[in-house]
């Protein structure tokens, strides 16, 4: 992904979708031509030349300083993500051969493990990377969502299960808002880390296979997609309304768990419930083959 491009089109898509009274400020001009503000309107309300956030939006402006960035995500109304996200455009990052090749996926520690064993009767949960590579998961959210263990480990990622695979649009309600949703992550994820071969051939892929990944795409939305609501329809046990959240592990870099919950006494906590005792493993379960390490 060429951040400049990104830095620009991120920042179009930004000021298309405010209004002057969106901004805080009347401004007067006439007709628009094209919806939001104009450029010479963000450099107002940013406290810039029209000309020097034209090559900002353009790319050419390398040395942006911190007050600059800050006061453009003001004038943008940019929540936190966003901002953290036109940070990350704004400071290009120089290539290497080594950022090149994709790193190892990283092992997770058995206390992890050990964490994820303790969830299985009770919360469905999975460790992600960066691009939603899926590390390790209990059997009770192979049950809820897909045995990822049993996929080639190229398929081992949730979003490519959530976009790609059939089975995902039957399993939730509101797909659409749920597979934009990981989009809106994915691109979060290619800014921070532009280099990501595996992440760029990934989004490449989407692009033709998932007709509605362009439009979302070109959106421009970026989210953590930190907690929310999931409403799922599984085919043994029926519907479940659960809450999800993305829980950072600050030991291990770049990894984090994805854990659902049912509200206490609610109906889809006895759905889970009874999910849980209908896949419950006999015997000793062995170390979940997500762990072997990627050819």
């Amino acid at each position: 992904m060429d951040q400049s491009d990104e830095l620009g089109d991120f920042l179009r898509s930004r000021r298309a979708r405010l209004r002057p009274e969106d901004a805080g400020a009347a401004f007067s001009g006439g007709a628009r031509r094209v919806p939001g503000l104009r450029r010479e309107e963000v450099a107002h309300l940013a406290g810039v030349s029209t000309d020097y956030y034209a090559r900002l939006e353009q790319g050419r402006h390398p040395h942006v300083s911190e007050t600059v960035l800050e006061a453009v995500a003001r004038a943008l109304r940019l929540d936190d993500t966003e901002r953290g996200y036109l940070f990350e455009l704004a400071r290009p990052k120089s290539p290497s051969p080594e950022r090149r090749r994709p790193a190892p996926l990283p092992r997770v520690r058995p206390a992890i493990h050990q964490m994820l064993d303790v969830l299985n009767d009770v919360s469905p949960a999975l460790v992600l990377n960066h691009r939603s590579d899926v590390l390790a998961v209990n059997h009770l959210a192979k049950a809820l969502i897909t045995d990822f263990d049993a996929l080639p480990h190229r398929d081992r990622n949730f979003a490519r299960f959530v976009l790609l695979q059939p089975a995902a649009r039957d399993l939730y309600q509101d797909w659409d808002r749920v597979a934009e949703a990981f989009v809106a992550s994915l691109r979060l994820a290619a800014g921070r880390h532009p280099d990501d071969r595996l992440l760029n051939e990934f989004v490449e892929e989407l692009s033709t296979k998932v007709p509605e990944f362009d439009t979302w795409w070109a959106g421009h939305r970026v989210d953590q997609c930190a907690h929310g609501t999931r409403r799922l329809v599984h085919p043994v046990v029926g519907e479940l309304t659960l809450s999800y959240e993305i829980l950072a592990l600050p030991a291990d870099p770049d990894l984090s768990i994805c854990l659902y919950t049912a509200e206490p006494g609610s109906a889809s906590a006895e759905t889970l419930s009874m999910l849980a005792s209908w896949s419950a493993p006999t015997g000793l379960r062995g170390r979940s083959s997500s762990e072997a390490p990627s050819s």
